[in-house]
């Protein structure tokens, strides 16, 4: 039994090197996109789209096509179209149509809602779901769109609500001239109301602090809380003079802060009022009590500071001679002006005043119902909102999430139904190797997982780094072996689905 393992394990091959390629020869065969699948199943997403087909009247496998299609937005980024030719760079067996993708969009669309929050289930009971922090954030996508010979971009906003630990848990599509601070109230409240989270905290920065977010969170009872940014620039000028006075500032030691301190803190608790809006469409006003934390970095100054230096050029350029430029090409530098008028019909600056400028290079504030967290926790849980700004740039760029070549509104929710599906998996994956590299790394990695048919049934890989290593040991997949059998691939990757 011994001698013929051995003998399996060994073959002698001959090699013809006057042999040709056939011809429309397919080329190399990916085998990282295993590692998706080993995620997607675990999610047990293949469950829910066979379900939600199961009594609809059409053949196409509705799974099949997403599995597809979350797949290349991951490793292969492009239109459904590019996803539907390139099909056969897997070894899957994708049964279905061009137009059978398209169908399905539709499809997708309306069990998008319903796949997030069973999405959310699966995650809570397999993997651990952190809500007591929810990290909130809004940003734009475009799309095209084909009217008569004409091609224009049209804009999607998407608000995001993501867990304490980076995993996208809630998200709903508005249109490109709803304000940031009105999707708030929308994609939390379907947070609160259907995903059994409990109390509470939400992050975002100043663009959603409004009256009516801060009431609709603490019901003035500090139901649930919020930590928030706060513009230092705009605020009243006691809370300037207190930003800039350096009493009280403290080192992370918590000693009290020298002069050349690359970094300071300090807090205050207050009682502010807000306006609210009220049933009955009145305002009125509401007092909220609050932790004001308050702090600087060298770092964020240095940078600030160069910045706006870059910007203060333009500006004084733009001063001396208004009418070289309009609002379009002024980039910026119309917030460091005054009295400032603008052909309405050109967009030409016919007349400019430098604004007298408020030094807060360096400065950060942030508010927190959270009265009894400390400030360095307060500064800590506000620096996670980064990690959601960065699953919209992996997004944007990683997963070429824009432009959306899908007009229809419902082919639109179901593009990013897949966009949705893919961050996660791909958050999923970092979560379980740890954190140990970036989303680039990995995706980059699992692209170069490929193989090439060396002869008849055995395939011959070329690639293995310490990313694969983490990326198989974690997920339990052989990443390793040099050749395989296509045998020994199908029994791998029907392993990985269960």
């Amino acid at each position: 039994m011994t001698a013929e393992d051995t003998a399996k394990k060994k073959l002698t091959l001959t090699v013809n090197m006057e042999e040709t390629l056939p011809m429309n020869a397919e080329g190399r065969k990916n085998f990282g996109y295993a590692a998706i699948l080993k995620i997607y199943h675990e999610l047990s997403l293949d469950d829910f789209f066979k379900n939600k087909a199961r009594h609809e009247p059409f053949k196409y496998n509705t799974n099949s096509i997403m599995m597809l299609l979350t797949t290349s937005r991951l490793l292969s980024p492009g239109s459904k179209k590019k996803a539907f030719e390139e099909k056969g760079r897997y070894f899957e067996r994708f049964d279905f149509s061009l137009a059978d993708v398209y169908r399905a969009l539709s499809h997708f669309a309306k069990v998008a809602t319903e796949c997030q929050r069973y999405l959310h289930e699966q995650i809570a009971t397999k993997y651990g779901r952190n809500t007591r922090t929810i990290y909130y954030d809004v940003t734009n996508f475009y799309f095209e769109i084909d009217e008569a010979d004409d091609r224009h971009n049209s804009i999607v906003q998407m608000g995001l609500a993501m867990d304490a630990d980076g995993i996208p848990l809630h998200y709903e599509l508005f249109p490109g001239n709803k304000l940031d601070k009105e999707t708030f109230r929308s994609v939390i409240g379907e947070v609160r109301k259907k995903y059994d989270t409990g109390r509470v905290v939400v992050v975002a920065d100043m663009g959603i602090i409004t009256g009516d977010n801060i009431y609709y969170l603490t019901g003035g009872k500090n139901l649930n809380g919020y930590v928030f940014s706060f513009s230092v620039r705009g605020g009243s000028g006691t809370f300037k003079d207190y930003v800039l006075n350096s009493a009280d500032y403290v080192e992370t030691d918590g000693r009290p802060a020298k002069e050349d301190a690359d970094f300071k803190m300090k807090s205050r608790r207050i009682a502010r009022d807000i306006n609210v809006t009220l049933s009955s469409g009145k305002t009125a006003k509401k007092t909220v009590y609050e932790k004001q934390v308050v702090f600087w970095a060298k770092k964020y100054a240095d940078k600030a500071r160069a910045q706006r230096e870059e910007l203060l050029k333009k500006t004084k350029a733009l001063e001396a001679d208004p009418q070289k430029y309009t609002l379009a090409t002024s980039y910026g530098a119309a917030k460091y002006l005054k009295n400032l008028e603008v052909d309405t019909e050109t967009g030409e600056i016919l007349l400019a005043t430098l604004r007298p400028q408020f030094d807060s290079d360096g400065y950060y504030a942030i508010v927190t119902s959270e009265l009894d967290m400390s400030d360095t926790e307060v500064i800590e849980t506000y620096r996670g909102l980064w990690e959601i700004e960065e699953t919209f740039r992996i997004t944007k760029s990683t997963l070429e999430a824009r432009p959306v070549y899908v007009s229809r509104e419902d082919r639109i929710g179901a593009h990013f139904l897949t966009c949705f599906l893919a961050l996660v998996i791909l958050r999923l994956i970092q979560k379980k190797i740890a954190h140990r590299f970036s989303a680039a790394k990995i995706l980059e990695c699992l692209n170069s997982i490929a193989c090439s048919n060396e002869q008849e049934n055995i395939y011959l890989f070329d690639y293995r780094s310490e990313i694969s290593d983490v990326l198989g040991n974690s997920l339990g997949i052989d990443f390793t072996k040099k050749r395989l059998r296509l045998g020994e691939v199908k029994n791998i990757l029907a392993t990985v689905k269960k």
